[in-house]
């Protein structure tokens, strides 16, 4: 026989029966060693309800931190609420099943919340995802090749990132990216088929053109030859790029080529400047004369020397390219000075027959500086068609003046 012992929350009998108080009275929870101290009955049974409260604690806890679901929650609450039930422990069961009850409220609040939360984040996953084909759209409907497929990878990652929203609405946006990126990748590949195709004709021409500078070359018609490799340049600039990885080798045959020609023709050039090195010293003789006329004091007397002058400028010759424009833009100087002296002893000697022919000497004169340039540009080119045309223009020009300064000569 055992030594029946009372607890608050139970008894052990003299047969060892362990017995739990209810509110319903009570009920039999375990049995004990007969002879056995009843008090290590108690302690035994009292860990078992200490393990009930810790059950209960955590899960109030992971309730009100939100690391529980409410499924998760409901499906804990059921399992405590049998534990505490059927256990085979002492203490206040009641009350711990009263704390259970109390969490019911706070899982449909929080399952509320949950969805509540989800609702939102759907609406704003639903308003990025617009936003997400709105773009799409855009790029495809754009040319950016280079820039637009990276972006849109990255649209792809953000919509992979977004919650997912109901079927129907996720499908329908999702067509719409889907059909933009599909847009856009058939014609990002048109466009550099068709690129493609550009460049290979642009190598084929750009071959020709080669072929047509490497011809040339050898040339010794330095200005007919230097006015096709222009054009050539024009039609090679013409027609586009040709692929990368052949531009750079087309492009260093093609200056190769013209670098021959052009070598050649500094080379002529520089060897003709050489022997009209003689004449521009006879040239700045002349100058030395005709600037000495300077200023005008006697005209006629200016007059007969010029056309002195100007008979041994033009025997003289041609002189080195670099001293053209120096030399005759110095005797011009000194022509414009008798010819605006002249104007004025017109002026002077018949004020409308001089305005008559002051416009028309004027006139010729324009023309003749303009021609002079123009003739010393093709000489400097070796432009020998350009410069047998303004020759001629120049001596006829230069014949009407005569005659027109000869006409205006009788009105003083």
């Amino acid at each position: 026989m055992t030594t029946a012992a009372e607890h608050a929350w139970g008894r052990v009998d003299a047969d060892g029966n362990v017995y739990l108080k209810t509110t319903d009275g009570e009920r039999l929870i375990g049995q004990w060693a007969v002879g056995e101290d009843p008090t290590e009955a108690f302690a035994f049974y009292e860990r078992r309800y200490a393990d009930l409260v810790t059950e209960v604690d955590l899960l109030e806890k992971r309730l009100e931190t939100g690391n529980l679901s409410p499924d998760d929650a409901v499906k804990a609450l059921d399992k405590a609420r049998t534990n505490i039930t059927d256990a085979a422990a002492l203490g206040d069961l009641a009350t711990l099943q009263t704390r259970l009850d109390a969490l019911s409220p706070a899982i449909e609040k929080a399952r509320e919340e949950r969805k509540a939360a989800r609702e939102a984040a759907q609406a704003e996953a639903k308003v990025k995802k617009i936003a997400i084909a709105d773009e799409a759209e855009k790029i495809a409907a754009g040319t950016d090749w280079r820039n637009g497929a990276d972006r849109l990878r990255a649209l792809l990652e953000e919509w992979k990132a977004l919650p997912r929203l109901t079927k129907s609405a996720d499908d329908e946006i999702w067509h719409r990216f889907s059909s933009a990126r599909t847009t856009y990748t058939r014609h990002r590949k048109a466009h550099f088929t068709e690129q493609n195709e550009q460049r290979d004709a642009a190598a084929k021409t750009k071959k020709a053109l080669i072929e047509e500078a490497e011809k040339l070359s050898s040339s010794t018609e330095w200005g007919p030859t230097s006015t096709a490799y222009r054009e050539l340049m024009s039609r090679w600039k013409a027609a586009g790029s040709a692929p990368r990885n052949v531009e750079d080798k087309l492009w260093k045959r093609f200056r190769a080529a013209q670098d021959v020609f052009f070598t050649a023709r500094d080379e002529a050039n520089a060897a003709q400047d050489k022997e009209f090195e003689a004449n521009a010293v006879v040239k700045l003789q002349i100058l030395v004369e005709a600037e000495a006329l300077l200023p005008i004091k006697d005209l006629e007397a200016a007059r007969k020397a010029w056309h002195d002058i100007a008979d041994r400028w033009e025997a003289a010759g041609k002189v080195p390219r670099g001293q053209i424009n120096e030399l005759e833009g110095r005797l011009r100087k000194v022509e414009q000075a008798i010819r605006a002296a002249g104007d004025q002893e017109w002026k002077r000697s018949d004020p409308e027959k001089s305005a008559r022919a002051d416009d028309m000497i004027g006139k010729l004169e324009r023309a003749i500086d303009e021609t002079r340039a123009s003739l010393a540009k093709a000489e400097a080119a070796g432009d020998a068609r350009k410069v047998k045309d303004l020759t001629a223009k120049l001596e006829s020009n230069e014949s009407f003046l005569a005659m027109a300064k000869a006409a205006a000569a009788d009105f003083g």
